[in-house]
């Protein structure tokens, strides 16, 4: 979905802060905010005049990785706005959410099966196969749907392998080392692992 630029003067961004809550945020100010219809907005700093960034924007890539994902048949979220925001020297992307409940959540929960770790694993190897990196990858950006199956969120560090090839076994084990880092991961290590083995098998 191609989106257009709208410019947001600092009337327009105080009205945002006055109407949202605010979910995130740093020294440099706030990050991530949440409307009062539950879509968020995610904010980019730009962060040096001559940076990479101004020719890859950020939010730019945020919405087309979650277009490439849903083209792929991967569920994620649907961005809904593109924001110039000149004034704070800064970039944002409305979107709505995926429904569901991550990963990270549901073991807090203590909700998370047996079989959805079985589950976790089978999906993280179609991700894979289909040449998915997402290097992000950790229990609080994969989410179970309200249907069962799984999706993926805060997506701007998907990277996509040309013509779709499957990654190689050391990008899949590089992806597998910074899920498993976190603690909440390294629970279903196991479990995750053998299922994926099953899976690809």
């Amino acid at each position: 979905m191609k989106l257009a630029w709208q410019t947001l003067d600092a009337a327009g961004w105080q009205q945002w802060l006055g109407a949202c809550e605010l979910v995130e945020q740093d020294s440099f100010g706030p990050k991530v905010l949440r409307c009062a219809n539950g879509d968020y907005i995610k904010i980019f700093r730009i962060k040096r005049r001559a940076s990479l960034a101004r020719l890859r924007n950020p939010a730019v890539r945020f919405c087309r990785n979650a277009d490439k994902l849903r083209a792929l048949g991967i569920a994620t979220l649907l961005p809904q706005g593109l924001y110039r925001i000149p004034h704070l020297q800064r970039w944002a992307v409305r979107y709505a959410p995926l429904a569901g409940d991550t990963v990270r959540s549901l073991l807090q929960q203590g909700r998370f099966s047996e079989q959805l770790v079985a589950q976790l694993g089978a999906y993280i190897a179609q991700l894979h196969r289909k040449g998915i990196y997402f290097r992000s990858l950790h229990p609080g950006n994969v989410v179970l749907c309200p249907d069962g199956g799984f999706g993926l969120i805060d997506v701007l560090d998907c990277r996509f392998r040309a013509f779709g090839r499957p990654l190689t076994a050391a990008q899949r084990e590089r992806n597998f080392r910074h899920f498993f880092r976190y603690d909440d991961g390294k629970l279903i290590e196991t479990g995750v692992r053998a299922a994926y083995a099953a899976f690809t098998r």
